[in-house]
């Protein structure tokens, strides 16, 4: 079949919409920002780079979850406490799952150090304290995305573990959020000349619909001059996501505009967190490790796209 003849994804006219201006303290940049719903607010789990080169992540609000964003002054999560050696270098990259039996929103991060990058949880009810899990993936592991709920009686969640040059998109279960095992191989990346063929790895966590777990996930090529981030979609199966449904072979959503393709990593859109409100999905991307920036699209048109090209 043929790639579609128009853009699944449509940027917002004010992108983008939060730079380094709009962060009330000194930094170099702002990206790559988990995101939900909480109190009638679109809040942001901002990635924000000090001026050392080391990232924090700061809380960001907005009642339309697009302009008038009002920005903590300090951090919510920071590399700056002695005793977490493992996130020494940074935190990074949060994805945010409210758990309904908890009654309190899961963060998973890229826990940063010496060591590299592990997989981190924390746990929240405010977005104004948190409870460290600590690392429960060891480097180099990152892109983790908890599920919105248990599947059987497991919590499960999306990582990105590296072996060798290799990077798939895995799945992991747990009884208790502290232990994880079964690993599972559900995405590859497909080598060759194909947009994801570098390397794969999850971006927002995964979106419950009638059609299976859409999973929203960057991929990456090699050029040249450098790799270009890109995102695509595939559907896993509701109460068995071990079993891949659908995966489009085209990406969906790309660097195209200045502020995406020039920046401090040029040609990255870089997406850790979305939101939906009846029929829209709207994607928060790190833009060329720079900026923020917003696209939205139709879920429903999604799911069209994908029902093309189920595998079953």
């Amino acid at each position: 079949m043929m790639s579609p003849t128009r853009e699944l994804f449509k940027r917002d006219k004010h992108n983008p919409i939060i730079t380094y201006r709009d962060v009330p303290y000194p930094c170099n940049t702002v990206f790559n920002p988990g995101a939900a719903i909480v109190d009638g607010e679109t809040l942001l789990l901002l990635r924000v780079e000090d001026l050392e080169g080391r990232s924090h992540l700061t809380v960001a609000r907005s009642r339309d979850g697009i302009k008038n964003w009002r920005v903590e002054s300090e951090p919510l999560l920071a590399p700056w406490h002695k005793r977490n050696p493992y996130e020494a270098f940074g935190c990074e990259d949060a994805r945010l799952t409210y758990l309904e039996e908890l009654g309190k929103w899961v963060i998973a991060y890229s826990a940063y150090s010496l060591m590299g990058a592990g997989v981190a949880l924390a746990l929240t009810s405010d977005f104004k304290s948190v409870e460290r899990l600590g690392l429960v993936l060891a480097p180099s592991n990152k892109d983790a995305a908890l599920f919105p709920r248990k599947i059987g009686d497991k919590y499960w969640m999306l990582h990105r573990p590296v072996s060798g040059t290799i990077e798939h998109i895995w799945l992991t279960e747990s009884p208790d959020l502290l232990h994880w095992g079964r690993p599972w191989m559900t995405i590859t990346e497909r080598g060759g000349p194909w947009w994801d063929g570098y390397k794969v790895g999850a971006n927002t966590i995964p979106i419950e619909t009638e059609e299976g777990w859409l999973i929203l996930y960057h991929g990456v090529k090699q050029f040249s001059a450098g790799p270009m981030y890109r995102m695509g979609a595939a559907l896993l199966d509701l109460e068995n996501p071990h079993r891949l449904l659908a995966r489009l072979p085209y990406w969906i959503l790309g660097p195209r505009e200045c502020y995406e393709v020039t920046g401090e990593v040029p040609n990255v859109l870089f997406c850790c967190g979305h939101t939906l409100v009846g029929d829209e999905i709207r994607v928060y991307c790190g833009a060329a490790d720079t900026s923020v920036c917003l696209a939205t699209a139709s879920l429903s048109e999604l799911l069209d796209a994908l029902r093309e090209y189920r595998v079953e």
